[in-house]
């Protein structure tokens, strides 16, 4: 593999222009566009990666600029590939039902957790939470933090849970400001959680799996997940994991984790309860978990790329 630096800037307005002009110097007889958008021309064949559509599902939690250019590219990206990998079968699921594309145009390819998450010893998560602040039995979310994390309704769920007094445990966020994420810290202030919730916003990569094994429960009640990535590195940290119901996160989690309705607080408190409270499930979960993580790995991921490449190039 020889590496190439492209100049065209990400998502500009003349992006799939400018940056035929630079891949057309290269010669490709594929190119591979994992952001979905790829140039108009510069090469013979392409594949692209199409990780989710929740522009499609919810618009109203994008600004209107990306809201824009996403609406304004996908038709003509489908159409335009070779053929597409997709993160997840609720993806690809997706594609064929609101773009009308043939499944046998679509690969499912899943991502796998990094190779550094795995459980860490007590000793070691404790070192790394303590380095954070925190003290282990924590309640987790990683993910950025924009309208579709449907943070507003963990909020409301870890409210009824300190209500109930089944937890006394903080809840920490971990990841960056998206967009249109001022109604989390307005949900913080109403329901007076200023004092329980820790946002950690630069968070090494390399402590993610320390954090994830010192916490009681990896949540993601999303609306909507291309993939979930966050709950797969939880479970190979042995961390058992309550996820939405909704989209790829059952397809991720499989038997191992516990399901809840997005739309419904008291049935993500409910769910998050249980773990908390049941050992015998907790236990169950976190065994589960590392053996679900293990059927995904980057190893597989390769190959099956791989093949799609040489089936696309090999049909010129």
């Amino acid at each position: 593999f020889r590496p190439v630096a492209c100049w065209t800037p990400s998502h500009h307005r003349l992006e799939r222009w400018a940056l035929g002009v630079e891949v057309a110097r290269l010669g490709l007889d594929l190119l591979h566009s994992p952001d979905f958008i790829p140039p108009s021309f510069g090469y013979r064949r392409s594949v692209i990666t199409v990780h989710d559509l929740n522009f499609l599902h919810y618009p109203q939690f994008l600004t209107a600029q990306s809201l824009r250019y996403y609406n304004g590219q996908i038709e003509w990206a489908v159409r335009r590939a070779d053929h597409i990998l997709a993160d997840s079968h609720a993806t690809k699921s997706d594609l064929v039902s609101l773009l009308s594309v043939e499944p046998e145009k679509i690969t499912v390819v899943h991502l796998a957790a990094d190779p550094s998450s795995h459980p860490l010893p007590e000793s070691e998560a404790g070192r790394v939470a303590a380095k954070h602040g925190l003290e282990p039995g924590y309640l987790l979310f990683v993910g950025t933090l924009e309208p579709r994390k449907n943070l507003p309704g963990l909020l409301q769920a870890y409210r009824t849970l300190l209500d109930g007094k089944v937890t006394t445990a903080p809840l920490v966020l971990v990841g960056g400001k998206g967009w249109l994420y001022d109604e989390v810290f307005e949900c913080v202030e109403r329901l007076h959680l200023a004092e329980r919730v820790r946002f950690l916003h630069d968070v090494p990569n390399a402590d993610l799996p320390g954090l994830y094994s010192a916490a009681s429960v990896l949540t993601t009640p999303s609306f909507y997940e291309g993939f979930g990535l966050p709950a797969l590195e939880a479970m190979a940290c042995s961390t058992p994991v309550v996820v939405s119901d909704r989209a790829s996160l059952p397809e991720v989690v499989g038997e191992a984790g516990l399901l809840v309705n997005p739309d419904d607080p008291e049935d993500v408190a409910q769910a998050l309860a249980r773990v908390l409270t049941e050992e015998p499930l907790r236990a169950r979960m976190r065994e589960l978990g590392l053996a679900q993580a293990a059927r995904f790995t980057w190893e597989k991921a390769a190959r099956e790329t791989l093949a799609v490449y040489q089936a696309v190039v090999g049909d010129r």
